[in-house]
């Protein structure tokens, strides 16, 4: 079967390998229709994803169709088309116990940790599948973006009328944008690209949008009558960004930390302690996140539409994905149908 392999840093390949030889008792055969590319895609490509190992099969945002299952508690069957829940965690750890299998101790996320959904067919533990009977294999490969950022708006319990700044607007700080604005924030966002920026405007009403640089801080407070967010999320997953949020953010507020960057983060514990700031990670998203966003998505009260900016064959993928890593490529979401 088509499979599409990192096998190290700059270098992508599309090759063959064998289906899988058959499932167990509580696993499901899949057929892998659409596979969102992610910001931990690009870093690995470019050799800067922590907690990465080459060769890697790539692949954890993933729209799929059942081909065959063991007897499902959860009604599943053949054709039905399902979200991929791509984190696989141990369910004993004090993580798990506590709810959060997002952080489990021994977790392992498809296309990261350990191979993922760039071939045709994969078999998955039936448990991870969530399915719809209305969305598309496309709107169901985005679910898992969007966990993103319900989990880091719910780690930061955010209150309606709030003010909040999302630092870079790639499609995790989307995700972020858009579960804020359900919340009832106050958005303002910061980027160095002017166009995301204009996406932010077309697409989320953002009404605040400020070009990154020596006047943004200056230019957020004069947006905000003087004043600063009380919530601060950086999806930018750069260091300098992340330590430029304690510029932003107010007395008593927090800051969030939804990206990951392979480095240190330090700040000034004076300025930290004075004003008492909360400090925030964000890591992945919970089982609940993926039936309330696919429900969501159902109702409307979602809207995929904007999302999907470019798409990609199997057989184009390596050159079009080139394309994709380059400054100035204008994607917010690419989509490989496999």
């Amino acid at each position: 079967m088509k499979t599409i392999v990192l096998e190290e840093p700059g270098k992508l390949v599309v090759t063959e390998t064998e289906p899988p030889a058959g499932i167990g008792e509580a696993e499901t055969l899949v057929r892998v229709r659409s596979v969102g590319i992610c910001g931990t895609d690009l870093h690995a490509y470019r050799g800067r994803q922590p907690f990465f190992e080459y060769p890697r099969i790539l692949g954890h945002e993933l729209g799929v169709e059942i081909l065959e299952t063991c007897e499902s508690p959860n009604g599943l069957r053949a054709g039905d088309l399902c979200s991929v829940e791509p984190y696989l965690n141990c369910g004993d750890c004090v993580a798990c116990r506590a709810e959060r299998p997002n952080c489990c101790v021994s977790l392992q996320v498809l296309g990261v940790h350990i191979d993922g959904g760039m071939r045709e067919v994969i078999s998955v533990p039936t448990s991870k599948l969530h399915p719809s009977a209305e969305l598309s294999a496309d709107q169901l490969a985005l679910v898992e973006t969007l966990g993103i950022g319900s989990h880091a708006v719910e780690r930061a319990s955010l209150t309606p009328g709030e003010s909040v700044l999302v630092t870079g607007c790639g499609p995790i700080g989307l995700s972020v944008i858009q579960f804020a604005q359900l919340a009832g924030a106050r958005l303002s966002v910061i980027d160095l690209d002017p166009e995301r920026l204009r996406f932010c405007r077309d697409h989320f009403n953002v009404e605040n949008t400020i070009i990154a640089g020596e006047s943004a801080r200056a230019e957020l407070a004069e947006a905000l009558s003087g004043e600063l967010p009380t919530a601060v999320f950086d999806a930018t997953g750069n260091a300098n960004s992340m330590m430029d949020s304690f510029h932003y953010v107010s007395q008593g507020g927090r800051i969030i930390f939804v990206g990951i960057v392979m480095d240190g983060i330090t700040f000034h514990d004076p300025d930290f302690h004075r004003m008492e700031l909360t400090i925030l990670a964000s890591r992945n998203c919970r089982p609940q996140d993926f039936r309330r966003i696919i429900a969501g998505m159902e109702s409307g009260a979602i809207d995929t539409r904007p999302w999907i900016t470019h798409r990609s064959s199997c057989e184009d993928f390596v050159e079009s994905f080139g394309q994709w890593v380059e400054p100035g490529s204008g994607v917010v979401k690419a989509v490989l149908d496999m």
